[in-house]
């Protein structure tokens, strides 16, 4: 509770004359900040009410160390006496006062034993919470009361009772911040122990803030040297620990699991010991998943794709033109070559890049002006070919190279029409129907019938425009005047077919000249996805992949072979010296050997899991690849 600042002269005091009262600012009060309550003095206040033996006192400077203890500023050095203090009730009640509230289980204690006890859980509870301070944590550390004060709360105090648990929880905790010194007794020696005592907190309790403290406690100790003495391949801590370790959704509980058993297997004989475990494929198993479901990736889109050019897939396409029929009539009287002559320039125009073939230029005349031969005489095909080049003197007639060779006049084209025809204009009578056009291909159909009924021969050609089809049946006629016709609509195109044609982008034209000798395009869009990690594991995921990495190590690296022995077919092996224990020695060989092939066939498991593993930093992506290809190799190996 903060006491209010004095701004007036207490009345105890007397005021002489007329002297007036001088006006006094007081401290700052307020709670965790009372400066006179921590005066580095002998007589401090709180060490004072701590040993006065008074309740209220001692509740009252307790209360008051509960504030302060996790404050920074707060050094138990720097107050004498305070340390000593603290350490009284906890004593009591690690070495008395757990028999009695052993005594009354059933029913509460007695008054002056239960403030005791309270006493001595508020004083441990401020001991460990100092102790998070470096200082303080030294100051402990090298404290002669201390480590008897926990050896005797973890050797005598039953963890697993109520009335007991937040006391050794405590314990545990503080002996955690100090535990960077602490060397375990000899069990051959009468010292107090509490390797037994953690061993089966770790093991059977079923409280899990002492579980997590035990593990945490242990890997601590075990990660000094001289405490690996004391590591036992049969633990129960490691038991317990594999039992935990796959609750990923506990995290506290599973860091204490990966750092008890990386200080466990840190140990070479110990790690030797695991690769005979009936649990290690699937512990292996286990820490690959947690590096799995602990990495951190994003998707990344990148696009390759070439550049290219998309075209309408429909173009206008512009007819070619043919003979009306007032060009025809004025044509057909004329003399040859000079109807030739004509019939060219109406027919063609000069193109630089236009190609067309002699049977096209002999096939267009003939079917032109055959229907008049008996009246008017047609040229022969050499002499149509010849007289290109009297109307186009800048066209070629040529041979092209084959297979097969191709008869071809470059430098000329089809003349095309400048006003696109109907779409369903009848064409019958070779153009000349003059029949206006018409707005559906069904109407365009029926007048076609027309046509063909209206005809006397039974065997009538096609007449639709150029049609080369010879004399045919009526009934095949109306199946083939089908070919002739447009459909209303476009046919219909599949879903996944776009509106456009990909095109290179160097110039490449549509229509293609020559689809066949048309070059593949590249795809239109070419997009890349993959994962990669967005940062490194955090640090339980790196504690698991170190156990990985040792459990590799064990598994893949060859035991020395054994020196030849002197016998019956051997000579020895100069320098060594041979003893009794020869026997032996060979067994534990052949035993690493065994393991080591229970190692390897544990990796090959879980190669494939392994392959989806990513890092961010590249040294530790390549004890991944590593581990892979070693995996690999164990196939054969194992």
């Amino acid at each position: 509770m903060a006491i209010p600042p004095r701004t007036t002269t207490p009345s105890v005091y007397r005021q002489y004359g007329q002297q007036h009262p001088v006006q006094r600012v007081g401290p700052n009060v307020t709670d965790d900040y009372e400066r006179w309550y921590t005066e580095a003095t002998p007589s401090n206040r709180m060490v004072l009410s701590i040993r006065s033996g008074i309740n209220s006192e001692i509740a009252w400077a307790l209360d008051r160390l509960y504030r302060l203890c996790a404050n920074d500023q707060f050094i138990l050095k720097t107050i004498p006496g305070l340390t000593d203090a603290l350490f009284e009730w906890p004593e009591w009640y690690a070495t008395e006062g757990y028999l009695v509230a052993e005594q009354h289980r059933l029913f509460a204690m007695p008054d002056a034993e239960h403030r005791k006890r309270r006493h001595a859980l508020e004083s441990i509870f401020i001991l460990r919470n100092s102790a998070t301070n470096e200082p303080n944590a030294h100051e402990l550390a090298n404290h002669s009361r201390t480590l008897p004060l926990l050896f005797n709360t973890l050797t005598n105090l039953a963890p697993d009772t109520d009335m007991n648990a937040e006391f050794v929880l405590n314990a545990m905790e503080l002996l955690q911040a100090i535990s960077l010194g602490v060397i375990l007794p000899d069990p051959a020696s009468n010292k107090k122990d509490p390797l037994p005592t953690l061993l089966q907190i770790a093991g059977y309790s079923s409280n899990r803030s002492l579980i997590i403290s035990a593990l945490t406690l242990l890997a601590q100790l075990f990660s000094n040297i001289q405490n690996t003495r004391r590591l036992d391949s049969n633990s129960p801590a490691l038991a317990a620990s594999i039992r935990y370790l796959p609750l990923f959704v506990d995290r506290a509980l599973v860091d204490a699991s990966l750092n008890y058993l990386y200080a466990h297997l840190s140990h070479p004989p110990m790690v030797k010991a695991f690769l005979h475990h009936p649990l290690m494929p699937s512990t292996l198993r286990v820490l690959v998943s947690f590096l799995l479901s602990e990495q951190v990736e994003e998707t990344v889109n990148l696009d390759i794709s070439a550049v290219t050019r998309a075209i309408p897939a429909t173009t206008v396409v512009i007819p070619v033109h043919d003979l009306t029929k007032e060009e025809l009539e004025t044509l057909v009287p004329m003399p040859e070559p000079q109807r030739c002559y004509e019939w060219m320039k109406i027919m063609f125009v000069a193109t630089p890049d236009g190609e067309l073939t002699q049977v096209d230029f002999w096939t267009l005349y003939k079917d032109a002006f055959t229907p008049f031969a008996d009246r008017y005489p047609v040229l022969v095909a050499s002499d149509v070919i010849k007289n290109v080049n009297v109307v186009f003197p800048q066209a070629q007639a040529m041979v092209l190279p084959g297979p097969p060779q191709r008869f071809v006049v470059r430098g000329v084209d089809r003349c095309k029409n400048t006003e696109a025809a109907p779409r369903f204009k009848c064409l019958w009578e070779r153009f000349q129907c003059s029949a206006p056009p018409f707005e559906a291909p069904g109407e365009l159909y029926d007048h076609l019938l027309e046509h063909l009924e209206s005809s006397e021969n039974p065997e009538p050609p096609c007449l639709w425009a150029s049609c080369p089809l010879p004399s045919s049946s009526k009934q095949r006629l109306r199946s083939h005047l089908l070919t002739h016709l447009s459909s209303s609509q476009p046919p219909a195109k599949h879903p996944s077919q776009d509106d456009t044609i990909t095109v290179t982008a160097d110039g490449e034209s549509y229509p293609f000249t020559d689809p066949t000798k048309r070059r593949p395009p590249p795809p239109r869009q070419t997009n890349i996805s993959y994962t990669r990690p967005v940062a490194d594991p955090p640090s339980a995921a790196l504690t698991a992949l170190l156990i990985i990495r040792i459990l590799f190590r064990s598994s893949f690296v060859a035991t020395t072979d054994t020196a030849p022995r002197v016998d019956g077919e051997h000579f020895g092996f100069p320098g060594v010296v041979e003893d009794d224990d020869g026997d032996d020695v060979v067994d534990d060989i052949w035993s690493e050997l065994e393991g080591e092939r229970r190692g390897r066939r544990a990796f090959v498991g879980v190669k494939r899991m392994m392959e989806d593993v990513r890092m961010k930093d590249e040294t530790l992506m390549s004890w991944i690849v590593e581990m892979v290809y070693a995996a690999y190799d164990g196939l054969f190996r194992s």
